[in-house]
């Protein structure tokens, strides 16, 4: 009988299976399957965290119209969040506060970062007046603040009478305003309006300046007096030289003795004893 030699054990012949049949040879290992390519990216999961500008524009390049009309589904519901966050990140008004309330409402409040900015570190923009009751300059500011609270909802706007936030503080130098961003002095002007009457677009174009609002999150609710107007025309006025403060408004945390700076009275470091 002859006996042919086993070359490859493991090869798939006739033979080799015979003998695996009886034993002789163990059962052949299955070669390795091939894995499966894993599936391409649903629709939902591609515009998943996309914004609406780049969804709009995949709407505009989809040819598919029930894909469009995802897509667009879609990018309403992301405005829908957004505006829902944004205004749960709103402030929208301006806030009494007290002396001991001022680091955490004021100093504190304005190193935490807007949660819709993108870039971290900037803080946000606090806007604080010390007023006099009855006193019709801080009248007129804390009505025209009122407004821009609205307008800049991303802004934080805090009102404190003069004497009650610094102990004897002069009636001269109020109405008061500091402006805050990331926990520090952005400017400081004192004596608002004292010297005539202060135009709304003056004031926005203070609090543009000094970078505690941005002209990028304006809502658009009328000027600060209350009437309404265009973006351009508002974009305008900032632009004015006549309203742009200069930056001699801006001084570190005292307040000190006050200057005039472009018709406009702005304060200065010294030694006074006006702490904060």
């Amino acid at each position: 009988m002859t006996i042919n030699p086993i070359d490859n054990p493991n090869e798939d012949t006739e033979f080799n299976d015979i003998l695996r049949k009886h034993g002789i040879l163990p059962a052949r290992e299955e070669a390795p399957r091939t894995p499966t390519p894993p599936p391409p990216p649903s629709l939902e999961e591609s515009i998943e965290g996309k914004t609406p500008d780049e969804l709009a524009r995949l709407a505009e390049e989809e040819d598919d119209s029930d894909t469009e009309r995802v897509i667009e589904a879609y990018r309403r519901k992301r405005i829908a969040e957004m505006r829902t966050k944004e205004k749960s990140s709103a402030h929208g008004e301006v806030k009494p506060i007290g002396r001991d309330d001022y680091a955490s409402e004021v100093t504190e409040a304005s190193k935490v970062d807007d949660p819709l900015d993108e870039v971290k570190g900037l803080g946000t923009g606090v806007v604080v007046v010390l007023y006099k009751d009855g006193d019709p300059p801080s009248v007129q500011l804390l009505a025209q603040l009122r407004v821009l609270a609205k307008r800049y909802p991303r802004t934080k706007f805090v009102s404190i009478i003069g004497n009650k936030c610094i102990e004897n503080y002069p009636d001269r130098l109020q109405p008061t305003l500091i402006l805050y961003r990331a926990g520090e002095v952005a400017a400081q002007v004192v004596s608002w309006g004292k010297d005539r009457v202060r135009e709304p677009q003056e004031l926005e174009a203070l609090l543009v300046v000094s970078k505690v609002v941005s002209m990028v999150h304006r809502v658009n609710e009328g000027d600060a007096s209350g009437r309404s107007t265009a973006k351009e025309k508002d974009e305008d006025d900032i632009d004015s030289d006549e309203d742009i403060p200069s930056k001699g408004a801006r001084s570190g945390g005292q307040l000190g003795s006050s200057k005039t700076v472009r018709g406009r009275t702005t304060v200065e470091d010294d030694d006074s004893d006006f702490d904060l």
